[in-house]
């Protein structure tokens, strides 16, 4: 994987796009505290036109969702995309398809989860994304997430995030953020980005600890973690086996199936669902200091 190119800094009077890539948006009110934050930022956030289709639980058929995406990347104006939620979906848009990605005119991308397929795609392209909230979780987080959104895509500056090392080390590379569940239906793909050298960051929800365990196990199989450089590791929220189950707990799933790599290794980051999303640049220079338990950015944007 490359260094990804940076969009431009974005201002008030930046046009964005907020598009509906994957599941249906079922309640608009969901993600108005999150269109007004953004608008009361002085940004023009315009919804494309389909956002509000509907194909059973999918936003709208591909071609329709495609073409949302499709039209943002295409409109001279649109400085920035935005996603109004995640779900499922935004992988069928890239089956058979280029996205009309301008490396010499890039464009911003955020969301995370489902979006994480767009996100590889942007990589894939050279485009740097930026894995953080999609509109409807955004007016659930905190100040400080929107402080280090707005201070990434306004100033290129953002904070290092504090987690717990699980063994001393460190290791510097590009970011990969990634929803466990997505990537792993990505791998040996065209969206699957050079994973050589790479600090994964995985989050994930709702998926019991034996099928997590499932998808670390085929990414071991096909040997997709034998050169990644250090692991980053947020929240898996309400990913508890059901009750009366028998189940190791999702840190000592994570421990069995990741431990044994001997690369560093930062768990308890604040990005992911149920809780702080912490924005993350993808593919930037980052080091992963498992001795401190710290994920920070090297030189990004300067």
């Amino acid at each position: 994987m490359q260094p990804c190119v940076i969009p431009p800094k974005l201002k008030p009077g930046s046009r964005l796009v907020a598009i509906a890539p994957s599941g249906a948006v079922r309640d608009p009110a969901a993600f108005q505290p999150g269109l007004d934050l953004w608008r009361s930022r002085g940004y023009e956030v315009v919804l494309a036109e389909g956002w509000d289709d509907r194909y059973g639980y999918l936003a709208g058929t591909d071609t329709g969702r495609r073409n949302q995406l499709a039209t943002a990347l295409k409109d001279p104006n649109c400085d920035g995309i935005l996603c109004i939620r995640g779900g499922w979906g935004a992988a069928r848009l890239l089956e058979n398809w280029q996205m009309p990605i301008d490396r010499d005119h890039p464009k911003w991308l955020v969301g995370f989860s489902d979006v994480t397929s767009l996100l590889w795609g942007f990589a894939c392209a050279g485009i740097s994304g930026v894995h953080g909230p999609v509109l409807s979780t955004m007016g659930d987080e905190p100040q400080s997430s929107h402080d280090r959104l707005f201070n990434w895509l306004e100033n290129y500056e953002i904070d290092p995030i504090q987690g717990t090392g699980w063994k001393t080390g460190s290791a510097t590379g590009l970011l990969l953020p990634a929803n466990l569940t997505v990537a792993t239906h990505l791998l040996n793909t065209a969206y699957q980005p050079d994973l050589d050298g790479v600090i994964l960051a995985l989050e994930d929800v709702g998926e019991a600890p034996y099928r997590l365990d499932r998808m670390l196990t085929h990414w071991r199989m096909i040997g997709a973690l034998d050169k990644v450089a250090g692991i980053a590791i947020g929240r898996f929220s309400s990913c508890e086996a059901p009750e009366g189950y028998p189940s190791l707990s999702i840190e000592e799933m994570l421990r069995d199936r990741l431990g044994d790599l001997g690369i560093p290794i930062v768990a308890d980051l604040p990005f992911g669902h149920e809780g702080e999303n912490a924005a993350l640049p993808v593919g930037v220079r980052v080091r992963l200091d498992s001795s401190t338990g710290t994920l920070d950015f090297i030189g990004a944007g300067k």
